[in-house]
């Protein structure tokens, strides 16, 4: 059953048009992956089912007493407070209903309601109508209904009194996803609920969605995830929606059929577009030559025979690829040994990170650096890059390595914010205005862009940005801290494309699975303080480690 309808709606959001004529559905137990470039309206599009955002034109539908939740990209927890008090806090229509309830009980009590028969039963039946409400939304099981997700999203009893100060990201999200579902709304809106989360994280926030009993619609670029919880995808691309009837798998073969299938209708048509051209062309030259009414009439009906075919939609498009940035680096050869850790032991206030870390990188390695948020992954890159110096050991870089740094926060970025792209590239290459604006353009950036403070920009726009810095560096040995964080998926797919032509040595941080299987021939395990390597990406891993 349909619960949810988008009905034609047209979207002007900061001077430009999202959408025109956008129509969707949402059913009682749908399970969508929303995917799309980055920039489509993706997220601008659960605002506007929230009501956040108006429409120029059309409307949203929703059934009687359908509640839907959301949970942003960004999430600013009380600070101050402990996990398990955020998460205890009532949703906001649980809080009003309780109200309702004693505003009710009060009623019940007055003699005025019960000494009156009409009064009572309508007292009475509002009083059925908020309990129902209340029970609906968990009201009388809610603390420990908490406690259940939380344990469900990998929290344990002793975590429950950790500061909100000291969460990660991931986690935060967690908590929050918790206060919303709490309540169990009809359709959830997840925006990217997997950033900044760990393997671990990302396992039980597959197994809550597979579980929730309402409606999941979730933003991601994480296509494990997608591919594991997802039985509708929905592409929303240039102002319109598309809708695959299967996982994200399913959606990458189905939207290559269809997109060959359609260039061969175009085709086609085009060709008949161009024999009915050629033939009015024909006969308007023959009524003009002979003063044929007979020709000048036939002329005109194929050439409305044209109009009607455009003013019915009956024009098949050309499948055209969005721009995708050129992201290449070249990379050389440089020394056989490029990177070896001996007994690296490193710790922070006496509090140890890990102990006698052993890792030898050789020229052209993909290697994946995975473990739990917080086990010392970006630590390791900061001792390689020689910003941290190790408790005890010896690390060893290559005397012709020459090493690109792709920061997890963007902290490459930071003397730069308040300058444009354009200042950052002809700084950096000394290259002339026009060589700086052609190099930024091939990065997906829009000619206006260039010009405006790198502190304006999105998180996807930096990420790219980043990635530029790493290909005017002229890296042999790429240190890449969660690349994939940011970007959407076609950008991830040139990213992955790159990695496997580059002539050089690449260690990876990730915690996207499907990333690193396209990427990596072998994975280091931080875990508890120890280093442990395993051959083949993370399918492999997880089957050297009983997981798979």
């Amino acid at each position: 059953m349909h619960i949810l309808h988008i009905n034609n709606i047209t979207v002007n959001f900061s001077g430009r048009e999202l959408y025109r004529d956008l129509s969707w559905v949402i059913g009682d137990r749908d399970r969508v992956g929303l995917v799309g470039p980055n920039g489509a309206g993706k997220s601008t599009l659960f605002k506007v089912i929230l009501g956040d955002i108006e429409t120029d034109k059309g409307n949203i539908t929703i059934q009687p007493n359908i509640r839907v939740g959301y949970l942003p990209q960004d999430i600013d927890l009380s600070e101050g407070k402990t996990l398990l008090d955020v998460a205890m806090i009532k949703p906001k229509e649980l809080s009003e209903v309780e109200a309702e309830l004693d505003k009710i009980e009060v009623q019940l009590a007055d003699p005025d309601v019960y000494g009156d028969e009409d009064k009572l039963a309508q007292v009475l039946e509002s009083h059925e109508t908020q309990l129902a409400h209340y029970e609906r939304m968990n009201g009388n099981r809610h603390a420990s209904h908490v406690k259940e997700l939380l344990h469900m999203l990998g929290f344990t009893p002793e975590q429950f009194d950790l500061s909100t100060n000291a969460l990660s990201g991931g986690q935060k999200k967690m908590v929050a996803l918790v206060g919303l579902a709490v309540s169990t709304p009809d359709i959830l809106l997840l925006d990217e609920p997997d950033n900044h989360l760990d393997m671990e994280g990302k396992r039980h926030l597959e197994r809550f969605i597979l579980n929730y009993r309402g409606s999941v619609v979730l933003i991601s670029h994480d296509r494990y995830l997608l591919d594991e919880v997802s039985t509708q995808t929905v592409e929303l691309a240039e102002g319109k929606i598309t809708v695959y009837h299967g996982n994200y798998s399913y959606y990458t073969n189905e939207r290559e059929i269809r997109r060959l299938r359609q260039q061969q209708l175009y085709v086609t048509q085009q060709k008949e577009i161009a024999r009915i051209e050629e033939m009015i062309e024909r006969f308007e030259r023959w009524a003009k030559q002979v003063l044929s009414r007979k020709h000048m009439l036939a002329a005109r009906q194929r050439r409305r025979m044209l109009e009607k075919m455009e003013e019915r939609g009956e024009i098949i498009e050309r499948v055209s690829d969005a721009k995708l940035m050129d992201f290449k680096v070249e990379g050389w050869r440089g020394s056989k040994k490029v990177l070896e850790l001996n007994d690296v032991s490193m710790a922070f206030d006496d509090e140890p990170i890990f102990f006698d870390a052993n890792l030898l990188l050789r020229h052209g390695e993909r290697v994946g650096l995975i473990g739990p948020n917080g086990a010392g992954k970006s630590v390791l890159f900061k001792l390689i890059l020689g910003e941290y110096e190790p408790t005890d050991g010896r690390i060893y870089v290559g005397p012709s390595i020459r090493i690109g740094y792709y920061s997890q926060e963007h902290q490459t970025l930071a003397k730069w914010l308040d300058k444009t792209p354009l200042d950052m590239i002809r700084n950096i290459q000394n290259s002339s205005e026009s060589v700086a604006v052609t190099f930024l353009l091939r990065m997906a950036f829009k000619y206006e862009q260039v010009r405006q403070p790198i502190r304006t920009f999105s998180g996807g726009e930096r990420s790219r940005l980043q990635l530029a810095l790493v290909m005017l560096s002229q890296p042999n040995l790429l240190l890449l801290d969660e690349p994939t964080n940011n970007l959407d998926i076609q950008s991830v797919e040139v990213l992955e494309e790159a990695l496997d032509e580059f002539e050089g040595t690449v260690l990876i941080i990730s915690h996207d699975r499907y990333f690193l299987d396209q990427t990596v021939d072998r994975v280091i395990e931080i875990r508890d303080g120890d280093v442990t390597g395993y051959l083949g990406g993370y399918t492999e891993y997880l089957e050297n480690i009983g997981e798979a």
